[in-house]
């Protein structure tokens, strides 16, 4: 199964557009967004992606009542955590938060494969050593916003452990 994860939209509706989109052509089958969407009118811009869209609030949280109605229409693929998410995809444990250092942490517990962040606007992709004496993934997409660094996103694959950064050709549009 492949995924995306992006975080720090910042309301760039054209990036965000453009990154899942391009996700989706690589395959992607879900959407994981690690928070600071901020206006929850910017999912307006995906609305005919027909893939699960795993989204959680981050720090600029903007509109969280209307961000909660729009996950519970019928008619959605969005799926609102609120402050962080633990999930299953293809059979790996997912854990989504937007702090970098909670995600540390939660990393080091090894109760999850994969631990997404964001908040930092810095893609990075960095392997730890958990208490289980095992290995757990931390994904930090960057920012797909193109916020103070290049528009970045992360592509994966579930069945591979496989995870690329991406770099979008664009610029801060708010």
């Amino acid at each position: 199964m492949k995924i995306c994860i992006l975080s720090d939209s910042h309301d760039n509706r054209a990036v965000f557009k453009q990154a899942v989109t391009e996700a989706v052509n690589q395959g992607a089958e879900a959407i994981l967004h690690c928070g600071d969407l901020v206006a929850p009118s910017t999912l307006s811009v995906i609305k005919d992606i027909d893939i699960p869209i795993h989204v959680i609030h981050g720090n600029n949280t903007g509109d969280l009542h209307a961000l909660s109605n729009l996950a519970h229409r019928a008619d959605r693929n969005i799926i609102f955590h609120g402050q962080d998410a633990s999930i299953k995809l293809a059979g790996k444990s997912i854990f989504i938060v937007h702090y970098p250092h909670y995600a540390q942490g939660m990393a080091t517990m090894g109760k999850w494969d994969i631990v997404c962040c964001g908040h930092s606007h810095k893609a990075k992709i960095e392997t730890i050593n958990n208490v289980n004496h095992e290995q757990t993934i931390i994904l930090n997409p960057g920012t797909v916003g193109g916020v103070g660094n290049p528009a970045t996103y992360i592509m994966g694959d579930l069945s591979l452990m496989n995870f690329d950064i991406k770099t979008l050709d664009a610029e801060w549009q708010p």
